[in-house]
């Protein structure tokens, strides 16, 4: 039985893995002598490892005696911390690599070393389970950097489309009428143009049905394709549905083209009812609607008043009003120590609106209540 080997290596890309950390591994299509081909993944360390032990099982042919007799490709060490662009930029070193691996003499380009490189493995037909936030990204290598063609040629132009939304005549031979609903592709934008174009859209597909709770929603049934407009960051997209447009809830919503993962874990919980809507006044629902109510500034000052009293720890006392009160702020200073009046006195006596000179406080009490430094200098004084 003929012994299977590898006749051709073609590098598609790399990926971008985020689990169980951050990782490039590139994508390598691999073509046997059976006609068979096999997608594999593999990291540039491992390809470096393997790079080692062919040259350390074939020192002739790696020039260790002669370099002279050098046949095997060189190859760079990867580096100490590898990141997107590193990757990218090894791509075409990589696949000269490995062209020139597979162009070797037999007894070096199928030994068991480059077979068992080559080779499928298990977490190459069943990859590894992705970040449960993170989805594994990949980088296709374009067509224009495999080939060794001396002449360039460009990709090709992708033009943006848009909907026309108003009817347009032409007014000269350099314009074209248009009617609303048609679709064109823009080559050139210029400053003064008319704006009478919509951009289109991303398509979506819906994943569940929903009727709409507001006049600025949209009712659609599951399986129907739209156009997403306009991408808000409180879950509701603006979409439009053949002529009409409206709100819609980004959760029950797919892009076309990529393939739904559907998690089959138990103990992932997922949201059953759109979120509230935050981004138009015209909901009733909306917890715009439940904001702040204006108040007066007395009523603010009222409550920041009794935010104070309540934040330092002391009751709420009531207002004295001018009616209420009998003295003279003068004379409450002089009774701050609540000492009760004898029954002789009166205010009646007093000459109204003259101010009443407090009692010079007694020594004692100076000393009482003054500082410490000030009684030291006190009793310095007073032994000298």
């Amino acid at each position: 039985m003929e012994e299977i080997y590898v006749r051709h290596v073609e590098l598609l890309g790399f990926e971008k893995r985020f689990f169980p950390s951050q990782h490039y591994v590139y994508m390598l299509m691999v073509k046997w002598n059976d006609l068979s081909e096999k997608l594999i993944y593999r990291g540039y360390p491992e390809i470096y490892t393997f790079h080692k032990s062919l040259k350390e099982m074939f020192p002739i042919e790696a020039g260790d005696i002669d370099k002279k007799d050098r046949i095997i490709p060189a190859l760079p060490a990867p580096k100490w911390l590898d990141n997107q662009k590193s990757t990218e930029t090894r791509q075409s070193t990589l696949a000269e690599y490995c062209g020139s691996l597979i162009n070797l003499p037999p007894k070096i380009s199928r030994s068991q070393l480059v077979r068992s490189l080559f080779k499928v493995r298990p977490e190459d037909e069943n990859p590894p389970a992705q970040h449960p936030l993170k989805r594994n990204e990949t980088f296709v290598v374009s067509n224009d950097k495999t080939r060794d063609n001396t002449s360039e040629i460009s990709g090709p132009i992708i033009l943006e489309s848009y909907r026309v939304i108003a009817d347009y005549s032409h007014t000269s031979k350099y314009e074209i009428t248009l009617q609303i609903g048609d679709l064109v592709e823009i080559v050139e934008k210029t400053h003064n143009s008319n704006v009478c174009l919509s951009a289109i859209g991303e398509l979506y597909i819906t994943t569940k049905a929903y009727k709409a709770a507001e006049d600025d929603e949209l009712t659609l049934e599951m399986g129907e394709t739209i156009e997403v407009i306009h991408k808000l960051l409180d879950g509701w997209w603006v979409v439009r549905k053949g002529e009409e447009t409206g709100h819609f809830p980004s959760m029950f919503l797919y892009r076309t083209g990529e393939k739904k993962e559907m998690e089959s874990e138990e103990h992932v919980m997922r949201r059953q009812t759109p979120p509230p809507r935050r981004s138009t006044i015209r909901n009733a629902q909306s917890i715009h609607s439940k904001g702040r109510q204006r108040i007066s500034q007395d009523t603010y000052r009222r409550n920041s008043r009794r935010f104070l009293q309540q934040k330092g720890g002391r009751p709420n006392q009531p207002r004295k009003t001018s009616k209420a009160s009998t003295q003279s702020p003068l004379q409450e200073w002089n009774n701050r120590d609540n000492i009760p009046k004898t029954t002789g006195s009166s205010p009646g006596g007093e000459l109204k609106g003259a101010p009443i000179i407090p009692p010079r406080p007694s020594p004692e009490l100076i000393m009482e209540r003054c500082t410490e430094n000030t009684r030291k200098k006190v009793s310095v004084r007073k032994s000298s």
